[in-house]
């Protein structure tokens, strides 16, 4: 399973550490495509680099601390709230992290990284499921069909959903959008596609 925060930044797909039985990658994503907004300008824009520069670290706190030195007028700046974003999910906190993920679907409903957030968020926080989070991706994936990383965490949806199947077909098109090789040895480490191990690893 891949947390991505695209918010204009490139997926890119890192190590993987293991929380609470989940796969959570080592890295914060880098930036592309457009934004509805006007970027932020110094000296906010270099505070927003350094937090997301801190966070790629695992030093939450100090990312916390450079977010706080942006105007308050631009904390509601998608760019800014894509950190928050990042922040409550290294920290666990998913109710926050589904929350500013959900406003973050409504500015910027063509980032397909947001709707990957939401759903990230979405099966592990209070009420949540997998199910709630693979509805969501079902939805973006008819607007996003070229995201692997839609595709990749649709296959660990329905693999911990027991429809073996169609985790098959889904991660035989991440395969083809994002390199078999480097989806395939990701799918290798990755908790949520266990079932499959035995297949991906020619076991």
């Amino acid at each position: 399973m891949r947390r991505g925060w695209s918010n204009r930044r490139k997926i890119q797909f890192f190590s993987v550490r293991t929380v609470d039985g989940f796969s959570i990658p080592n890295q914060v994503f880098f930036s592309h495509g457009k934004s509805l907004m006007k970027p932020l300008e110094p000296p906010d824009s270099h505070h927003l680099s350094a937090a997301a520069g801190w966070l790629g670290l695992g030093n939450v706190a100090e990312a916390g601390a450079e977010l706080e030195k942006i105007a308050t007028r631009f904390h509601s700046h998608p760019e800014v709230l894509a950190v928050q974003c990042d922040i409550h999910s290294q920290t666990g906190n998913w109710d926050a992290a589904a929350e500013i993920a959900g406003t973050l679907t409504r500015l910027e409903p063509q980032d397909p990284g947001a709707w990957i957030s939401l759903a990230y968020a979405t099966r592990r926080k209070t009420a949540g499921g997998i199910p709630q989070a693979r509805a969501i991706l079902i939805q973006a994936q008819r607007t996003f069909p070229g995201e692997t990383i839609i595709a990749y965490n649709l296959a660990c949806y329905d693999c911990q959903l027991g429809d073996l199947d169609a985790a098959r077909a889904w991660l035989d098109k991440a395969c083809i959008l994002g390199g078999a090789r480097q989806i395939k040895n990701m799918a290798r480490q990755d908790p949520d596609l266990e079932p499959l191990w035995p297949e991906i690893r020619g076991v």
